[in-house]
């Protein structure tokens, strides 16, 4: 018989801080929870504190953590510039604009491409040996969001068996605890291994040290290469790396041998691990030696070796939970709690199930928290989890639209802390891409392209082979100081927008407008240009991808210089440059309608190579962007759905990722059945056993955009207002949300029944006002323009 929740804490021993659930959470809607341990990496549990991540196996035989550090990649620091590439930039415009000859245009932009970036890698693997268990039943696993707890229970041979994980971002270490019912039962043995390069050895009694090095480069995994891995021994060509661990049994018998620490007779026992890498800085040679990252290792685990089980679990959950119980979310329930959430996930394509929509809602917050804090490397496309030394795309940061994606849910769901990692990569970026700008096309300000990596490379990659349709992309800085601007607005925190957004910005904007250049009716375009990552059929029935002034070039341009002058207006600076980018925004080429009624996704009414494609590039206006709203740009908002449809209708994947994107577009367009639709297709077909979204293959960005399409459908502040359920669908009659946070540094809650808004509260966190919208077929109850004063909540009636 599966044990009970409330049994299984009790038989845990946890705190009662550990425990003690979030606003507006039933027992067991914020556990994920499964009969059987993982059979596989992408059954297991993710534990994080933001640099060091775990997956956890569950075996009742040998547990297995796969280990991550957040900075361990392949490489250093290069030149990736091409000082050939503006050469052929003058090429290209002609190619495009009075020959028409787009393939060409291809081919000489491959002649603007850099190296390829570097691989996020696997630190190695705990394994905890516990010999055979053929008689164990009554198991369970389970992670609990609440606490970032993962737990796993099961009893063999009339005993009881508890283990304990998380990850300590005070303490910084991965904590174990092993407990069992009976005294003395405990025995296990403690070892550790690498895919990299490596060796385990036993420097204590207590003590068992994994030493190894990064490879000097590795080739992405979708390139075919006779040496795809290579090593050199020379200091910084790699880094060296370390995991140390040390044993803390009560009871019994501790010994070392042949790489491994044994425990035997044991009653209890805490397992610590704490990591470090030869990162120096992502400008420079990661060449710190094996002292001195042993050294650092050996602090961290003794201040948390000095701790007690209890103040670990203590000061772990009080960190953790002061950002995730800032927010709940309700939705009702199919009475589904009590069942195994891999259950659930197998269910969901047939039966709808609103408290997994909530789990899953705030599963994704609960990953960015365990993947992203201050001081930490910003998600990749695997978050912190990676399991492979070719990782899929090379677990980078893919910044044309999918590490942007990770970064929606941060200021909408109260975590903006946790966006400060992508502050620190944007700016690093910005030091490399002035560079790049220079180099590359004799221009001012700073550039990026579509990928980057820890060494922050900001020139396109491709090696001169590389489709252009995704290298040749230097739209992304523009994209990022979205991410910048949009942290302002959520928090009107002046000092970050003055010291840290605005310069970059506006460098971001510098090269843009020695980008832009006029066109035959003096509109301001881009060339050459690309829709990430779809191609067109050009003129002669061949696809292509470069072409002049594609949607989204123009939608980021309006965007980057939109908020670069309200910033400039914000802090009464820099009047001039503002008027200049007035002047640029007034002159770029307008939205193009096509055809169909759809908005062209290039400036000419090109056919789509792939009409159903993934990336939906030309609708970033709509989300997330704000230049075009159902109310503000209607006839384009129109067009925009049409576009919609007509991706749809072509029997597009539209899976991971790319169906998250659909479920805020389809917020942003007030219509909720078509998100929900979303939400479940979501859920069905893009959701692995432990939530992990799958495109695929795994890919985190699909957990980030599904948490934030649920917050756009509950509260939308993009346009100027608050506007409160504006895509709430049926599936959700009744519900709460608390701690939603709205533009203008404004925390919102909301109670609805029976498809209506009843109430909600404004807690403002700055002074300003305010203009509320109810949902569709409601009214306010009240004054529908507030002015607002910090300390005070305001509520919210409607009629």
């Amino acid at each position: 018989m599966t044990p009970s929740r409330r049994d299984f804490i009790r038989a845990t021993g946890a705190s009662l801080a550990a425990t003690k659930l979030g606003r507006g959470a039933e027992p067991g809607a914020l556990t994920l929870w499964y009969r059987q341990p993982a059979s596989k990496w992408v059954e297991a549990w993710p534990v994080g504190n933001g640099r060091l991540g775990a997956m956890i196996f569950g075996s009742p035989e040998a547990e297995r953590l796969q280990l991550n550090e957040d900075t361990l990649w392949s490489g250093a620091p290069r030149d990736w510039n091409n000082p050939d590439a503006k050469n052929h930039l003058g090429e290209v415009r002609k190619l495009v604009l009075e020959d028409k000859d787009y393939t060409q245009a291809d081919k000489v932009c491959q002649k603007m491409q850099g190296l390829y970036n570097e691989s996020y890698q696997p630190l190695g693997n705990l394994h905890v040996d516990f010999g055979a268990t053929p008689d164990a039943s009554g198991y369970r696993r389970e992670l609990d969001l609440n606490s970032a707890v993962a737990r796993v229970r099961f009893t063999a041979g009339g005993i009881e068996f508890t283990r304990e994980v998380f990850a300590s971002a005070p303490d910084q270490v991965i904590a174990v605890r092993l407990t069992s019912s009976q005294p003395g039962k405990l025995t296990f043995a403690v070892r550790a291994d690498s895919q990299l390069r490596s060796k385990a050895e036993t420097n204590a009694q207590d003590l068992l040290r994994l030493t190894g090095k990064a490879p000097s480069h590795i080739e992405p995994s979708y390139l075919g290469s006779k040496e795809p891995v290579l090593y050199d021994d020379q200091p910084g060509h790699g880094m060296l790396f370390e995991a140390l661990v040390r044993v803390l049994p009560k009871g019994g018998t501790v010994s070392a041998s042949e790489g491994q620490l044994r425990v035997e007779g044991a009653n209890s026992a805490v397992i610590l691990l704490a990591a470090g890498t030869g990162f120096r800085g992502f400008n420079k040679a990661p060449n710190a030696g094996a002292a001195e990252i042993h050294a650092s290792c050996a602090r961290t685990l003794d201040a948390a070796a000095a701790r007690s089980w209890e103040k670990l679990l203590e000061r772990h959950v009080a960190e953790y939970a002061a950002l995730f119980r800032r927010t709940s979310l309700t939705l009702g329930s199919a009475g589904t709690t009590d069942v195994p959430t891999d259950e659930r996930v197998r269910r969901a394509a047939d039966q709808d199930d609103p408290s997994l929509a909530a789990l899953y809602f705030q599963y994704g917050r609960y990953l960015l928290i365990s993947s992203s804090r201050p001081g930490s490397q910003p998600a990749n496309l695997q978050g912190i989890w990676n399991d492979e030394i070719r990782p899929p795309w090379s677990s980078n940061y893919t910044i044309n639209i999918n590490t942007q994606m990770n970064y929606w849910p941060a200021e909408t769901c109260n975590l903006s802390e946790c966006a400060n990692p992508l502050f620190d990569m944007i700016a690093e970026l910005a030091q490399n891409g002035r560079k790049t700008a220079e180099v590359n096309y004799g221009m001012p300000g700073w550039v990026s392209h579509h990928n980057a990596d820890l060494w922050r490379q900001s020139a396109p990659v491709g090696r001169g082979s590389g489709d252009p349709v995704w290298a040749n992309w230097p739209m992304s800085a523009g994209w990022l100081c979205q991410h910048l601007w949009e942290h302002y607005a959520f928090t009107l925190d002046k000092g970050f927008l003055y010291k840290r957004a605005y310069p970059v910005m506006r460098s971001a904007a510098e090269f843009l407008l020695a980008w832009l250049f006029e066109d035959s009716k003096g509109h301001l375009i881009t060339c050459p240009s690309t829709s990430p990552e779809n191609k067109f059929i050009a003129p002669d029935g061949k696809p292509a991808a470069v072409s002049a002034a594609s949607t989204m070039d123009m939608a980021i341009s309006w965007d980057l210089f939109t908020n670069c002058i309200e910033a400039s207006q914000a802090l009464g600076i820099d009047d001039e440059f503002r008027q200049k980018l007035e002047s640029a925004r007034k002159k770029l080429l307008p939205y193009q309608v096509g055809r169909y009624g759809q908005l062209q996704e290039w400036s000419e009414d090109f056919p789509e190579s792939e009409i159903g494609h993934r990336h939906i590039s030309h609708l970033y206006g709509v989300h997330p962007g704000r230049q075009i709203t159902p109310r503000g740009a209607s006839e384009l908002a129109k067009a925009a759905r049409a576009s919609l449809e007509r991706r749809l209708s072509a029997g597009g994947g539209h899976t991971g990722w790319s169906r998250a994107w659909l479920i805020n577009q389809w917020a942003r367009q007030g219509e909720g059945e078509r998100a929900h639709e979303s939400v479940r297709l979501l859920l069905s077909k893009s959701t692995l056993p432990n939530l992990f979204d799958t495109h695929p293959p795994f890919q985190i960005d699909g957990n980030f955009g599904g948490t934030a399409g649920i917050a756009e459908m509950l509260l939308q502040s993009h346009a100027g207002e608050i506007h409160f359920l504006p895509a709430l669908p049926a599936a959700w009659p009744s519900g709460e949300v608390r701690g939603l946070r709205a533009r203008g540094a404004v925390e919102v809650a909301i109670t609805w029944r029976n498809g209506a808004a009843v109430s909600a509260s404004l807690k403002p966190h700055a002074g300003g006002t305010h203009r509320l919208r109810a949902p569709r077929g409601q009214r306010i109850a009240g004054a529908e323009e507030v002015k607002l004063t910090p300390g005070k909540e305001y509520p919210v009636k409607f009629a």
